[in-house]
């Protein structure tokens, strides 16, 4: 007897439009303007950076700042138009200089922010990032290396071994050592985070989370510490009156991109909480 094949044409079968077919997801756009080309949705942190970059370009151009972008994808933006950019942020952050009054409340505040002599021994991996890198998977990559790091038992040369694997940065062939530096020997971000919170004096080993600068992600590990003494205002007042002014200036900031996402349609993409590195 001749057998029979069943021929299965529903949904799921091989014959199934759908089959393989991959889920895309909807296209993220600022005031009608294309973040990326369909199918090419970028990481959640790119996708974030672009959608800002793209509401500042508009306004740009809308003061007559910037020419208009005849394509349908928001262009990348280049160093020249990062400064005109920035020229219309800090226009827009207008805002008075801090008085003494202002200055010596921050400073009796937080006096264990301004230190003089404090110096810290210090080596770190640096995970660069580049334009067009996956943020997420370095991110992964570079917290998994923390991970191992700070494991109870870890050898002491594990440190070294992995900025001379995984670093970006040229002292990797040094295993990381930065030698001794203070708080203007490093990036703010760095300076920030390593003498500035109060959290910062935890001691000696490798920090608790990763840094996030302008040049990527660190692991930092501490091995020893100068801590300095205490300045007096009068030699401190102009490093209080220019944190309070750089305060000012990211509030004001924030402030200004909050009412242009007001005003603008942002499609695929959530901006509501997510912080821009133009504020900074």
């Amino acid at each position: 007897m001749k057998s029979q094949t069943a021929t299965v044409t529903g949904c799921g079968s091989e014959t199934c439009l759908c089959a393989g077919a991959v889920a895309l997801q909807p296209t993220a756009t600022v005031n009608g303007v294309a973040l990326h080309e369909a199918g090419h949705r970028p990481d959640p942190v790119n996708l974030i950076a672009r959608a800002y970059g793209e509401l500042l370009r508009q306004q740009a151009v809308k003061l007559g700042l910037l020419e208009p972008h005849p394509g349908w994808i928001a262009p990348e933006l280049s160093v020249a138009d990062r400064q005109v950019i920035t020229s219309m942020l800090d226009q827009a952050a207008g805002f008075e200089p801090p008085t003494d009054a202002a200055c010596r409340d921050y400073f009796e505040a937080n006096r264990h922010l301004f230190v003089q002599g404090q110096t810290l021994h210090v080596r770190h991996i640096l995970f660069a990032v580049q334009p067009g890198d996956n943020v997420h998977a370095l991110t992964v990559r570079a917290e998994g290396a923390l991970l191992e790091l700070s494991r109870q038992g870890v050898h002491p040369d594990r440190f070294a071994q992995l900025a001379a694997e995984l670093s970006d940065c040229p002292t990797r062939a040094q295993g990381g050592d930065l030698g001794w530096i203070g708080p203007g020997d490093c990036a703010p971000e760095l300076a920030n985070e390593l003498f500035s919170q109060k959290h910062s004096r935890w001691g000696m080993g490798v920090h608790p989370r990763l840094i996030h600068t302008g040049l990527g992600f660190h692991i930092v590990e501490v091995l020893g510490r100068h801590k300095g003494k205490p300045a007096p205002y009068e030699e401190v007042r102009v490093l209080v009156a220019d944190e309070l002014v750089r305060q000012a200036c990211v509030k004001a900031r924030r402030q200004y991109l909050r009412r242009l996402m007001e005003q603008a349609q942002v499609e695929g993409v959530d901006l509501e909480g997510a912080d821009a590195s133009w504020v900074q």
